[in-house]
């Protein structure tokens, strides 16, 4: 059997429920497939994101999948040091989100296949030939093949259908942060209204972190590079550091669901373009939420035109990495940067370098586009101690 469509979508995660329905509404025919047999079952651990981000997409926060709101983010050094940053954030229900998503996306026109993985992905003379098969599925009388004129790759970080295209669509895959996040109970640990991240030695590369998720609920976890797949050397004595940061006892804590995946938030995107093929989300190196929504809609937008025009050469197809590169490009530099100085600093380095920030209001620094928030940060350590520019040059050790 074979099947012709405009636009194919693989993966139904932010990225690829976006594009989907970013192409739809521009008039082509799409199908999206996800392996899983539902959407939303099995969620990514990927549970908040900021308003400040969503704001990228356009898209109104939907209280049905928010469980908790919060009024921003401490960040938090090795020796106890606080910065706190005001800016509006959700905890959320990740499956009722990814379904929400989905109900857009079929509204907009998008027929959606799940249960369906695909399995290569050719270019042919004509456009894309994707082979697809049940989930789970060995025998290869299964196999159906899907003829497109665009294929718009949103199945994540490990996506064999990206190498498949012959794209390297990250410049630096040995970052990806690999973590595990614990859904916990605890007596009144989900009522405060400020998530916490913690940076250092403790969890090198990027941080500890807790989400309070309403009532007795929140989310634990780490995150860290280098280290490879299974944090757990990490997880198990921050379980033990936060028990006794909140005061909780043994039986007052219980974890309910333990999730484990990757982040390739400073992996910088790379080869996210080819003819008749565009990478979006977490396959692309785009990490959080809302940037991954937003380059799903880019994707989407460029292929509905693509279509229309009946071209899908790399030079039409590479108005979506110019525009995401307008948009979000800085975004991710900075934050490569930002990240990669605290991983070659020690511990006593970041105190030295939160004692700056300590007791400021530096919402203002969050505020217009990362080129302004690295200048504001600039002048505010140049005024304050000139010698943690000093510290800060850690980017540059060859470590």
């Amino acid at each position: 059997m074979s099947e012709q469509i405009d636009i194919a979508v693989i993966g139904a995660s932010p990225a690829g429920l976006m594009a989907a329905r970013y192409a739809a509404m521009g008039g082509a025919r799409v199908t999206l497939f996800e392996k899983k047999d539902r959407i939303g079952n099995d969620p990514h651990p990927a549970n908040s994101f900021f308003k400040g981000m969503m704001n990228y997409t356009g898209e109104k926060v939907d209280s049905s999948y928010v469980v908790h709101e919060i009024d921003g983010m401490k960040l938090i050094s090795p020796g106890g040091r606080t910065v706190t940053v005001k800016t509006p954030g959700y905890a959320i229900n990740k499956s009722v989100f990814d379904r929400f998503y989905e109900q857009k996306a079929i509204a907009a026109g998008v027929n959606i296949v799940t249960g369906t993985a695909v399995t290569d992905v050719k270019r042919k003379e004509n456009g894309i030939v994707l082979k697809t098969m049940p989930s789970g599925c060995l025998d290869p009388e299964k196999k159906e093949k899907v003829k497109a004129k665009i294929v718009i790759i949103a199945d994540g970080i490990l996506s064999k259908n990206a190498k498949a295209a012959g794209l390297s669509t990250m410049k630096h895959p040995e970052d990806i942060a690999w973590g595990t996040e614990l859904e916990i109970k605890a007596p009144g640990i989900g009522k405060s209204d400020f998530a916490e991240y913690y940076v250092g030695s403790h969890a090198p590369g990027w941080k500890s972190s807790y989400l309070p998720r309403g009532g007795d609920n929140a989310a634990i976890g780490v995150y860290v590079r280098y280290f490879g797949k299974d944090v757990s050397q990490f997880l198990n004595p921050w379980v033990e550091k936060f028990k006794e940061l909140k005061g909780i006892s043994d039986d007052e804590f219980s974890i309910v669901e333990s999730k484990s995946a990757g982040d390739p938030i400073i992996t910088i995107p790379d080869r996210i373009y080819a003819p008749n093929i565009m990478v979006a989300g977490g396959a692309a190196g785009q990490s959080g939420i809302g940037y991954a929504m937003r380059a799903g809609q880019l994707a989407g937008t460029v292929g509905a035109k693509a279509i229309a025009k009946d071209d899908y050469s790399e030079k039409t197809l590479s108005a979506y990495y110019s525009q995401w590169k307008k948009d979000l490009y800085i975004e991710h530099t900075f934050g490569r940067i930002g990240l990669e100085t605290l991983r070659k600093m020690d511990d006593t380095e970041i105190d030295e370098l939160f004692d700056v920030f300590e007791g400021e209001d530096v919402s203002s620094l969050i505020q217009g586009s990362a080129m302004d928030q690295g200048l504001s940060v600039l002048s505010l350590m140049l005024k304050k101690k000139p010698s943690a520019i000093l510290k800060a040059g850690a980017y540059f050790r060859n470590r």
